[in-house]
C-alpha cells in the first residue's frame, strides 16, 4: 500500500471562475500527479485535454519536468521565459541561415528553405541541451565551461552571416569597386603584355605572366626587318644622291655661267662657245656617267615606292592586329566577367575586412554588432547558468539522488535474489546427487545381499547332493 502525502500550492488567485487550491499528490517513488480541484484554470485546462498550451510548449524547450515543477509552480513564469528565449534564438539562427544560403544561392529560392529549417531545428535542440536542467550542476564546473564554450562558437556561427546582412551595402560596393579594378588592372596588363611587334621575334616584357600573353595567326612584325633593311639603304643611297646632286648643280652652275659668254671668231666673225665652257659641259658628262646620278635617282625612287608599298601594308597590318588584340582583350574580360558572378560568403568576409581596416569606427561598430549577436545566441546558456540554483534545481538534485539510491538499492535487491535463486538451485542439484548417491548405494547392498543368498544356497545344495551320494 503506497503511502500517499500532499502539499499545499499557491492558489490559481481569487476571483470569478476560479476555485479552491490544486492538491498535488505524491506516490513513494517521487512521482506526482496534479489532481485539480473546483474551478480553477487548472480545472478547466483538464476539461480541454486536446487544448493548445502555449507556455507549457515553451517550457518543454527547457526540458523541465512539469510533474516536478508543480511543487514549485511559482517558478513556471521563470521556465516559460526561459522556453521564450530559447525559441528567439533558434528563430535569430533561422534568419542568419536563410541570408547565408541566399548568399550561397545567389538568388532567394525555396531551396534554402530546407537548410533554414533543418538549422532552426539543430540549434533548437542544442539550446534544448544546454539548458535543460542537470542534477549536481553546481558541483560540476567542467561541463557547464564546456556548455558556455559551444553556446559561444554557434553563436559566431549564427552571428557572422547576421553581421554580412547589415553592412550589406557597404560590402558590395566595396566588392564592385575591386571588380572593377581588377578588370581594369587585367585590361592594362593585358595590352602591356601585347605590344605591337616591331620583330619577326617578339620579346615578352618583363612581369608579364602567361596568362596575359594572346595569340595571334599573323602579326605586323613579319615585315618588319624587311621594311627597316629598306629605309636604312634608302637613307644612304638617299645621302649619296644629295651629294652627286649637290656636286653636279655645282658644275651646272659654272656651265651656264661660262656658257652666257660668246666669243667672236676673227675668220668668220661669228659668235661662238668658248672652250671652256664645252670643257665643263664635258666634265657634266663625265660626272653623271662616272657617278650614276640617273641610275640613282631611279633605283631612289622604286626603293621609294617599296618603303611606301610595304608602310602601306604594314599600317593595314597594324589595324588588324590592333583589332585581334581589342577582341582579344575583350574575350579574357569577358571569361573574367562570367567568373565574377554573385558575391560569395568569403569574399564578403574578406572585404568586411578591408572595410573595417584603417576605419576604427567602422571596426568598432562592427565588432559591437558581431558581439550583440553572439551574446543574443548565448543568452539562453546565460541565463540559465547565470540566474543562481533555484528550487526546482534542488528538488532535481535531490530526486535524482534518492532515485539513484533508490536503484542501487533495487540493483542490489535484483542481484540478493539471483544470488538467493542459485544458492537454492545448488542446494537442490546436491540433495538430487545425494539421493542418487543413497539410491546407487543401497541398490549395491541389495545386489550384495541377493549375490550373497545365492552363494549360500548353491553351496548348500552342493553339500546336500554331496551327502546323498556318499550314503548311497
Amino acid at each position: 500500500m503506497s503511502d500517499v502525502s500532499t502539499n499545499p500550492v499557491m492558489a490559481s488567485g481569487a476571483g470569478e471562475g476560479q476555485g479552491a487550491d490544486d492538491v498535488v499528490a505524491h506516490t513513494a517513488h517521487g512521482r506526482s500527479t496534479a489532481r485539480p480541484t473546483g474551478d480553477g484554470p487548472l480545472a478547466r485546462t483538464a476539461h480541454r485535454p486536446f487544448g493548445f498550451d502555449a507556455a507549457r510548449r515553451l517550457r518543454t524547450l527547457t526540458g523541465v519536468d512539469e510533474e516536478l515543477l508543480d511543487r514549485v509552480r511559482y517558478e513556471r513564469s521563470k521556465y516559460t521565459a526561459l522556453g521564450g528565449v530559447v525559441l528567439g534564438t533558434s528563430v535569430i539562427a533561422a534568419f542568419s541561415m536563410w541570408n547565408f544560403a541566399i548568399e550561397a544561392l545567389g538568388r532567394v529560392s525555396l531551396l534554402a528553405v530546407v537548410p533554414t529549417g533543418i538549422w532552426m531545428l539543430f540549434v533548437l535542440n542544442l539550446d534544448r541541451w544546454l539548458v535543460t536542467p542537470q542534477p549536481n550542476a553546481r558541483r560540476r564546473v567542467g561541463p557547464l565551461l564546456m556548455r558556455l564554450l559551444i553556446a559561444l562558437m554557434l553563436g559566431a556561427v549564427i552571428a557572422e552571416p547576421l553581421v554580412l546582412r547589415i553592412f550589406q551595402t557597404a560590402i558590395e560596393e566595396r566588392v564592385a569597386d575591386e571588380r572593377t579594378d581588377e578588370i581594369d588592372q587585367l585590361r592594362a596588363n593585358l595590352v602591356r603584355c601585347n605590344p605591337v611587334p616591331s620583330t619577326m621575334r617578339a620579346v615578352t616584357p618583363e612581369g608579364c605572366e602567361r596568362t596575359y600573353v594572346l595569340s595571334f595567326s599573323k602579326t605586323p612584325g613579319e615585315r618588319a626587318e624587311e621594311l627597316a633593311t629598306l629605309r636604312s639603304d634608302a637613307a644612304a643611297l638617299q645621302k649619296r644622291v644629295d651629294r652627286d646632286s649637290t656636286r653636279l648643280e655645282s658644275i651646272d652652275s659654272e656651265v651656264r655661267g661660262e656658257c652666257r659668254r660668246l666669243i667672236r671668231m676673227a675668220s668668220t666673225g661669228l659668235y661662238q662657245r668658248t672652250s671652256e665652257c664645252l670643257r665643263l659641259r664635258e666634265k657634266a658628262r663625265d660626272y653623271r656617267t662616272t657617278h650614276r646620278t640617273d641610275e640613282n635617282e631611279q633605283r631612289l625612287a622604286r626603293m621609294n615606292s617599296r618603303i611606301s608599298t610595304i608602310e602601306t601594308k604594314q599600317t593595314a597590318s597594324r589595324g588588324a592586329f590592333l583589332k585581334a588584340r581589342a577582341d582579344g582583350v575583350e574575350r579574357r574580360l569577358e571569361e573574367e566577367h562570367a567568373k565574377q558572378k554573385e558575391i560569395g560568403v568569403l569574399e564578403r568576409m574578406r572585404a568586411l575586412e578591408q572595410l573595417a581596416t584603417g576605419n576604427p569606427v567602422l571596426f568598432v561598430g562592427i565588432w559591437l554588432v558581431r558581439l550583440l549577436f553572439i551574446l543574443l545566441d548565448i543568452l539562453p546558456v546565460l541565463v540559465k547558468y547565470l540566474s543562481g540554483e533555484s528550487a526546482y534545481d534542488r528538488m532535481l538534485t535531490t530526486a535524482s539522488n534518492s532515485g539513484v539510491k533508490v536503484h542501487d538499492a533495487e540493483v542490489r535487491l535484483t542481484e540478493y535474489r539471483v544470488m538467493a535463486d542459485i544458492e537454492i538451485a545448488q542446494d537442490a542439484i546436491e540433495q538430487e546427487v545425494r539421493r542418487h548417491r543413497a539410491e546407487s548405494e543401497a541398490a549395491l547392498r541389495e545386489h550384495t545381499a541377493a549375490m550373497n543368498i545365492r552363494v549360500r544356497q548353491a553351496v548348500n545344495a552342493l553339500e546336500d547332493e554331496i551327502r546323498r551320494q556318499s550314503t548311497v
